[in-house]
């Protein structure tokens, strides 16, 4: 890997090219990838794919490498046999907290006695697709971008067309059309993993173009594209998410029998309390949470919410962010909201954040840095 990145330094490479020049698994080259990095031997750039490159440290790191004796890796054209052997007892591959692309910080949760992002990318080496289910806010799509940081993602929703997932013709610069490929071929012919978000509110028909993808078939074919057949690189991975409480969410026995683990997530309110989110908010939370388990309420604020909670208090003060937390709540349950908020707060009243009566002239501060001319009337 590093003796790659070596001869190409003026070059970024992709998981999926370093992968396909060297002949390896999808999985072992990401590792060895994300290992040069961690030791500052290469960089990573990049906030969807990421993208490697050398850096000084890259050339010592190639005349030290151990190269393994032949047949010792499984090229990529025997990877999709050799991942159902994954050894269950192999020493965790990542702890946290892990940094994922966008720069947040992920703090792995436990997943079958395993951290789990590690969970994930077992799961991922035998080929097993998995959902993930639970309320909007939990860290769904949070814990898949830390395990997996090929990641692509498709964000669905009612309006989702087999041509957002599969690609459709566009518009070149030119006048003509040309054809655009979609997440889904890209995460294919890359080995990439692939997460449908809100995979519930998609139609069934234009779900039912994923499928072929991720049975023994293993491709599909771009009707719109000459009927191309495209096939799935090892490494291609395809995880969803579900928002049970979502109107409009339906989990169909087609959708559902696609996932052989189906995984809740729910929020870890011990973690709010470890970064330093005000721990009578956080009781609030997990009382209204268990409020919404019995069924007496349908809503509860999560990790999300809860963060946003903390920005808002450092910015606007304790008062306007509990005003805040009362306001984002459903209609329906708000009062509830309110009435917890107040007990644990200790508070008379609370309501949504509101915009007051105009304020006079004199009491708008100003922005920094600028003054008024006298003569002129404008800011300067």
């Amino acid at each position: 890997m590093a003796r790659l990145l070596a001869d190409r330094p003026a070059d970024t490479l992709t998981i999926g090219d370093m992968a396909r020049q060297l002949g390896h698994s999808h999985g072992a080259v990401r590792n060895a990838a994300l290992t040069l990095v961690r030791r500052g031997e290469a960089d990573q750039s990049g906030t969807g794919q990421p993208e490697f490159r050398a850096n000084a440290k890259t050339v010592a790191a190639a005349q030290a490498a151990v190269i393994s004796p032949p047949g010792t890796h499984a090229p990529r054209v025997q990877a999709a046999t050799a991942r159902t052997a994954a050894p269950a007892a192999a020493a965790p591959r990542q702890t946290g907290p892990i940094r994922r692309a966008g720069g947040q910080l992920y703090h792995p949760r436990e997943l079958a006695d395993l951290p789990d992002v590690e969970a994930l990318n077992r799961l991922r080496d035998a080929d097993v697709p998995v959902l993930l289910y639970g309320p909007p806010g939990t860290g769904k799509t949070s814990l898949v971008e830390a395990a997996f940081p090929d990641l692509l993602t498709v964000a669905g929703d009612g309006d989702t067309t087999v041509g957002d997932l599969i690609g459709e013709y566009t518009q070149a610069d030119g006048g003509g059309y040309v054809f655009q490929y979609g997440p889904l071929v890209t995460a294919m012919t890359e080995g990439r993993a692939l997460l449908i978000d809100d995979a519930t509110l998609i139609s069934p028909k234009v779900l039912a173009a994923l499928y072929p993808a991720m049975d023994g078939r293993r491709q599909i074919q771009v009707k719109a594209h000459k009927g191309e057949i495209i096939k799935a690189e090892p490494g291609f991975y395809v995880v969803a998410g579900h928002n049970p409480g979502v109107h409009g969410a339906v989990l169909t026995e087609a959708l559902s029998s696609r996932f052989s683990v189906q995984i809740q997530i729910g929020t870890d309110y011990d973690l709010a309390l470890a970064l330093k989110i005000d721990a009578r908010v956080v009781r609030v939370a997990r009382h209204l949470s268990r409020q919404v388990d019995l069924g007496e309420l349908g809503w509860a604020p999560q990790l999300r919410e809860l963060l946003s909670y903390q920005k808002t208090e450092a910015v606007l003060g304790i008062n306007a962010a509990l005003a805040n937390l009362v306001g984002i709540a459903p209609l329906e349950d708000r009062d509830a909201v309110a009435d917890a908020v107040i007990k644990a707060v200790g508070v008379k009243k609370i309501a949504p954040l509101t915009l007051g009566k105009q304020l006079p002239a004199s009491a708008v501060r100003k922005p920094p840095g600028s003054t008024v001319s006298a003569h002129r009337g404008r800011s300067r």
